[in-house]
């Protein structure tokens, strides 16, 4: 396991060929997609990681600056999906994540073959600031 597995507990499950990535909402952790991951395990291979600050990330690793903004959410998910060899996934966003998964796919267009948005808002872009 590499140092960005690590660091936002990255955890792989499934057998399918095709790629899902589950990415939670602000304040939450990947354990929300618990009741979600059993119906999609026999068709894909899931992936499912916390955005740092959630869950049981390793405080440590958080850097002030970089999560001032979005952006570092978004550097995360591209660094994970290089860690991971990922060519291309489907991207399930909530909440947050889904503007993470909208500005990565905008920057890398070909990692990213379905985008699924979960009350995503652009709202998101600039608000992020006010809780860190």
């Amino acid at each position: 396991m590499g140092i960005v597995e690590e660091a936002h507990n990255v955890r792989i499950v499934g057998k399918g060929n095709e790629i899902v990535i589950l990415a939670h909402g602000f304040g939450t952790d990947q354990s929300v997609w618990k009741h979600l991951v059993p119906h999609l395990v026999d068709d894909y291979r899931v992936i499912l990681y916390d955005n740092m600050g959630a869950g049981t990330t390793n405080p440590e690793y958080f850097d002030f600056e970089r999560y001032y903004t979005i952006d570092g959410f978004v550097y995360d998910l591209l660094a994970i999906l290089q860690e991971l060899q990922v060519q291309s996934c489907i991207f399930v966003g909530h909440s947050l994540s889904a503007m993470v998964g909208l500005l990565a796919s905008i920057s890398h267009p070909h990692l990213f073959t379905k985008l699924i948005l979960v009350s995503a808002s652009p709202r998101y872009k600039s608000f992020i600031h006010l809780f860190i």
